[in-house]
């Protein structure tokens, strides 16, 4: 069979067109949306855990950037993105863009390791102690309505009725009760005097500490419960990479020239 040149040539045209077209999924006024940009989608949304590959993804995904196209084709007839405040939105987001990648870089080459985690487990379990207390208080201004209150408490006076008067609005209302908690997670000063006491005892003396005068009730203590390092693995981690990038940025702070 003998191939006329007219012919050969219409064929060797469509044998360079016809990938070419094959790279794009769809064309919108002439403006065409490359098969990559599908990849490069769904790869992020599979990489995101939303969704696993198919054609029915892809399918979506395709829509959807038809749909933008037609969207910011009409947007840039109109003119919004020379308007000054967008403009200023698109460089925010273009900073917020960068910056993101910048930090996750980073953390790349800085990762938090196991011996990172562990330590920092360990620093919270000896600040945490092996004991929790449940205790009462009562906040208030002076010295001297601290002492009446404690004079009061050892006339018979119940502890509930008398910390409605507390300053301490989280407590006040729920007879001064600061439910279970470690001595790590008050002032010293209130830990302190906290520790100190027997189960069921009340302070002699008001505590003071920056807030005002207390007083303070040992309701009971337990052995602290503390989760097992595989448990909070992850958030320390998550904990320990906010520091490392918060001392990136006060770093940053530092050796720049701000006037």
């Amino acid at each position: 069979m003998i191939v006329k040149p007219a012919r050969l040539l219409l064929a060797m045209t469509a044998m360079v067109v016809l990938p070419s077209f094959a790279q794009n999924v769809a064309t919108v006024n002439g403006k065409p949306i490359p098969a990559a940009k599908v990849d490069q989608v769904v790869k992020q949304v599979v990489a995101q855990g939303k969704a696993t590959d198919s054609p029915q993804l892809r399918e979506a995904i395709k829509r959807d950037l038809i749909g933008r196209e037609v969207l910011i084709q009409e947007a840039d007839k109109q003119g919004i993105g020379t308007r000054p405040e967008v403009k200023n939105q698109i460089e925010n987001a273009r900073q917020s863009i960068i910056i993101n990648a910048m930090l996750a870089d980073y953390i790349k080459k800085h990762p938090v390791t196991d011996a990172e985690i562990k330590a920092e487990y360990d620093k919270f379990k000896g600040q945490v102690g092996d004991k929790e207390y449940h205790a009462r208080h009562i906040l208030v201004g002076t010295e001297d309505e601290a002492k009446a209150i404690i004079a009061k408490l050892k006339g018979g006076a119940k502890f509930e009725d008398l910390a409605k008067q507390s300053k301490d609005p989280g407590s006040a209302q729920n007879g001064g009760d600061l439910d279970w908690a470690s001595p790590a997670n008050f002032v010293p000063e209130f830990s302190k005097a906290m520790t100190s006491l027997g189960k069921g005892q009340i302070t002699e003396t008001p505590v003071k500490t920056q807030f005002g005068y207390h007083v303070i009730k040992l309701e009971d203590t337990r052995a602290a419960k503390i989760p097992p390092l595989e448990e909070v693995k992850q958030q320390v981690g998550e904990q320990l990479q906010q520091r490392k990038l918060a001392a990136f940025r006060e770093e940053l702070m530092k050796k720049a020239k701000i006037q």
